[in-house]
Parts: structure tokens; sequence; C-alpha cells
């Protein structure tokens, strides 16, 4: 199944897509695939609040864009990996025979499912600006991730049994 129709399906159950992805075996560069692909969502939800904040403080865009650019690229892939570590540590913990590659899986395809809200996020952000509109969507963009993330931890973690 293409990652678009993945995305759809996972609107409707996020642990069967996971369990799906993980069932194919581990395979890291798809990991890593969806992961880049999240964070560069990111980014590109960024840039609307990134042009707004920078024509009302006269601020450099490149520079922000740079910046912000590097952040989500370089830096947030790192600390994700380390999220999805200990998420590994937690769910063992509390024993389940979640694996390393499913953790990865369920918290990188979750950042890359829910990125059509966080683009709407970006675009609230870049034409209302800071508000309850912005909040609230930013709030229903937090829900939608972390019902992908733990859907998909327990869907990677039965897919593991």
């Amino acid at each position: 199944m293409s990652a678009t129709r993945d995305i759809v399906a996972t609107y409707r159950g996020p642990g069967q897509v996971v369990r799906r992805l993980t069932g194919q075996g581990p395979r890291e560069d798809r990991a890593l695939i969806y992961l880049m692909l999240g964070c560069l969502m990111v980014f590109v939800a960024q840039t609307p609040r990134l042009a707004r904040e920078a024509h009302e403080t006269g601020t450099d865009l490149g520079m922000s864009m740079g910046g912000t650019l590097m952040a989500w690229l370089f830096i947030a892939p790192l600390l994700l990996y380390l999220i999805a570590f200990l998420s590994q540590l937690m769910a063992r913990a509390l024993g389940s025979s979640l694996s390393g590659f499913g953790a990865r899986v369920a918290l990188f395809w979750a950042l890359l499912a829910a990125s059509p809200v966080l683009l709407l996020w970006g675009l609230t952000a870049g034409f209302v600006g800071p508000g309850i509109e912005m909040t609230g969507v930013g709030m229903i963009w937090l829900a939608v991730f972390l019902w992908f993330w733990l859907g998909g931890l327990r869907g990677a973690a039965k897919g593991a049994s």
C-alpha cells in the first residue's frame, strides 16, 4: 500500500497499520524514511508561521528557516530515536514484548501520519496568527499524534508476540 493510503488508513486504525508495517520485517531504511519525511513535514508546516513572524518583526526569514530546517532535519531525528528507545524500555518494564524496531516505527509513523493536521496548524499559524484557533488546532494535532503513537505501540507489540 502507498504511504498516502496508509496515512488515511491510520485515521481509522493506527494499530493495524503499524502492525502491517512492522510485519514486513525489520526494515530500518523504511523507519528512517518515515522519520525524515515526518520531520520534513514539520518543517514545511512551520514555514507560514516563520514568514508571518519575519514580516511582523522585520527579522530575516532565511535565517529563521535555516535554523528551523537544521533543528528538524538534524537534531529532532536524534531526539526522536531517543524517545523511541525510552518508549521501548517503558513498554518492556510494563511486560510488553515490543521490539526496538516496533517502537521506532510506531513513533516515526505517528509523526508522519499526523502531518496533515500539523500542516493545518501551520496554515492557521501563518494566516490567523496566535490565538484560540492556533491553540485549538495544535491541541487537535497533539491528540491525533498521541492516538497514533499509542495505537501504533499497541499494534507493534501485538505483532511482535
